[in-house]
């Protein structure tokens, strides 16, 4: 299938080619389909800046990237607010950062004693930096399980009950899991998915990147959730969606189907985009775009790494908006 140009009708490509179905599911959360697009997915439009890097005490390069966010008002007995929101700066040193707030559409207040977990973790690492939090509500293990990278050539896993604090576990994915001449294993989001074929309950989906130095998307199953196994060939490719690189994989289910989106041409502006993938990850449906970043600020014509929830029966994104590492986090309120 053909990617479709960009212009106008780009979202109307994407409702005609969208899976049916009564329910979205973010992250494991599910909501309403968006009347706005009836056997379809939500059309987002930005509602506002969530993070500057300018206005944050913990700042040590200017920049910040790749949020997560979680509910946390069902599972915390006395949470800082109803929602954690994580993301850290990238360049060194780096440092996995909380803020929280009482809705999706902000304010987000800081926690004060970012980062919550740093580039030195003795006596399990010491690193020129940490990043890339993604934060999964374990249901079974009732914690919070973060997944980090650092270096861009390893993925760790930590755990914590209050999703303040955290304590390490293990090293969770690495370059030498994949095929000779991967460079980088990093920006891992973890899903509770279940891929009865392969007795796995959990997905996760990353960035990699080869000798090429072109980035696409891997993936990986487990059954637990700290012991996986890795696809030896990408998920999706740069090349299957006419891009330079692709990265900032997150996965929606709907109707049955599974679905990654993903944003298109890391660090050169572009959008978000969808590929369905199927229930069990054998499809390969690229539907074109998701998110259409916008030309002015704070987008500029680059979006990224987007994440999903639901406030009230609303979905929003989550996302890096702006030029990367010269972005803000800003969130998109679906209809």
């Amino acid at each position: 299938m053909h990617e479709p140009q960009h212009g106008p009708d780009r979202r109307t490509f994407l409702r005609a080619t969208a899976v049916t179905g009564a329910a979205l599911t973010f992250g494991g959360l599910s909501a309403p389909s968006a009347s706005a697009a009836p056997g379809g997915f939500p059309d987002y439009t930005y509602l506002r800046t969530l993070l500057t890097p300018s206005q944050l005490r913990y700042n040590p390069t200017g920049e910040i990237i790749f949020p997560t966010v979680r509910g946390v008002y069902d599972k915390l007995a006395n949470p800082l607010g109803r929602y954690y929101l994580y993301y850290a700066p990238h360049d060194a040193p780096g440092g996995v950062c909380l803020a929280y707030g009482d809705s999706l559409e902000g304010p987000f207040t800081e926690y004060p004693a970012n980062p919550i977990v740093s580039n030195r973790w003795d006596p399990h690492y010491s690193v020129s930096h940490v990043s890339s939090p993604h934060v999964m509500w374990n249901a079974d293990a009732k914690e919070f399980w973060l997944y980090f990278h650092g270096e861009n050539t390893t993925t760790r896993l930590a755990r914590s009950k209050n999703g303040v604090d955290f304590t390490y576990d293990r090293t969770v994915l690495t370059t030498a899991m994949l095929p000779a001449g991967t460079t980088e294993t990093s920006y891992a989001r973890v899903f509770r998915h279940d891929l009865p074929a392969l007795g796995a309950r959990y997905v996760m989906l990353f960035m990699v990147n080869n000798t090429t130095n072109h980035r696409d998307i891997g993936w990986g199953w487990s059954a637990d959730g700290r012991t996986w196994t890795f696809a030896q060939t990408p998920l999706v490719r740069h090349s299957d969606v006419g891009a330079v690189n692709i990265g900032g994989p997150h996965l929606l289910t709907r109707g049955g189907s599974a679905f990654v989106v993903y944003n298109k041409d890391k660090g050169s502006g572009g959008d978000v985009m969808i590929t369905e993938v199927g229930a069990d990850f054998s499809l390969r449906r690229h539907l074109g775009v998701f998110y259409d970043s916008r030309g002015t600020a704070p987008d500029n014509g680059r979006s990224a790494s987007p994440a999903f929830g639901t406030d009230g029966g609303v979905p929003y994104m989550v996302y890096e908006a702006g030029d990367r590492l010269a972005g803000s986090i800003a969130v998109a309120r679906g209809r």
